[in-house]
């Protein structure tokens, strides 16, 4: 495995020559990183108190107070008494220091843009989304961030099955038989969906015992009765949730998950909200799914959505001894 701390470290350095970042002045400006970083903060703000200030930004008081002295001195910032505490200041930019903000903010988008402008739509996203994802695994504040609900695209169905594998296996140390069982469920989903019938794999087992998995050998037709939704955070693909028929009258919720990184923002509670009103609109009058009493941040969803417990039962599957559970809404 590539060591992580040297990988990242490498990286850092080409960044900073990429952009630049050790100049004498940032993007051919007169301005310092750290005095840009101020300015770029000011921008957005009529307003802000030094030590709310210092605090966002993480710098030391000595070397705030030092940037933003050169900042007075051109005439871009301006410190007045704060009104809301006589021993404190605010700090904002003047007109020339919002001009100045201007020509940075124009400057940084053509680098960037220069930068990205050779890169295809797929390697696009995957720099956008892999940059997310880096901010998001790094950020330890709350979490936070723009959340939407999409269907599926293409390259959507293989990282279905890859976050599952990984994922199970991070957390609870479940083998690739899960994956495995989740490729199928998918592939069985979109081959429902195109009006195709799989010849290679119809029976959808996967040499376990229906204990594993006991929606897998479920009738599901009908593609217009079936749907599948992923959760993006800023953009960035952060979990997933799948909907099939498994009678003429029930509807069976699948393959929920949603990334470590974007807990916290409801998103498992979405998308489960979005299964059960496709269902509910698709004329189901039930909604059944399977679950092992592990997944207890899931079983919540579950419980807080209305769905009722019906019955559970042992199981050893995927590497490790489980308790399989059955729930059911009914929604008619």
């Amino acid at each position: 495995m590539t060591d992580p701390i040297s990988t990242i470290r490498t990286f850092n350095r080409h960044w900073t020559e990429v952009l630049g970042l050790l100049d004498e002045g940032l993007l051919e400006t007169e301005h310092s990183l750290a005095e840009a970083r101020v300015i770029f903060e000011l921008a957005g703000h009529k307003k802000r108190e030094r030590l709310e200030l210092r605090q966002h930004l993480g710098m030391d008081a000595s070397f705030l107070t030092r940037v933003l002295t050169r900042l007075e001195q051109r005439g871009l910032v301006v410190s007045t008494p704060s009104s809301t505490d006589g021993r404190a200041l605010d700090i904002s930019l003047t007109t020339a220091g919002r001009a100045a903000f201007k020509v940075l903010d124009r400057r940084s988008a053509k680098q960037i843009g220069d930068l990205i402008a050779a890169l295809s739509a797929d390697q696009k996203a995957l720099v956008t989304e892999s940059m997310t994802v880096i901010r998001h695994l790094t950020d330890h504040g709350p979490a936070d961030g723009q959340v939407s609900i999409r269907g599926l695209r293409p390259g959507d169905l293989g990282w279905v099955v890859q976050r599952h594998g990984a994922i199970y296996a991070d957390e609870f140390g479940w083998n690739i038989e899960f994956e495995a069982l989740v490729a199928h469920i998918v592939a069985d989903y979109q081959s429902r969906k195109t009006g195709q019938s799989r010849k290679t794999g119809q029976s959808r087992k996967t040499g376990q015992s229906r204990k594993t998995g006991q929606s897998r050998n479920a009738v599901c037709s009908g593609a217009d009765r079936e749907n599948a939704w992923l959760a993006e955070v800023d953009g960035a693909r952060a979990g997933c949730i799948f909907c099939c028929e498994k009678s003429a009258d029930t509807a069976q919720l699948r393959i929920l998950l949603v990334e470590p990184w974007a807990r916290g923002l409801g998103l498992g509670s979405r998308l489960v909200d979005e299964c059960i009103a496709f269902a509910r609109r698709s004329g189901y009058s039930r909604i059944t799914l399977w679950t092992n009493d592990i997944l207890v941040a899931a079983r919540r969803i579950y419980e807080a959505a209305g769905f009722v417990l019906v019955d559970e039962d042992p199981h050893h599957s995927f590497g490790a001894d489980l308790v399989g559970q059955n729930w059911d809404l009914h929604i008619a």
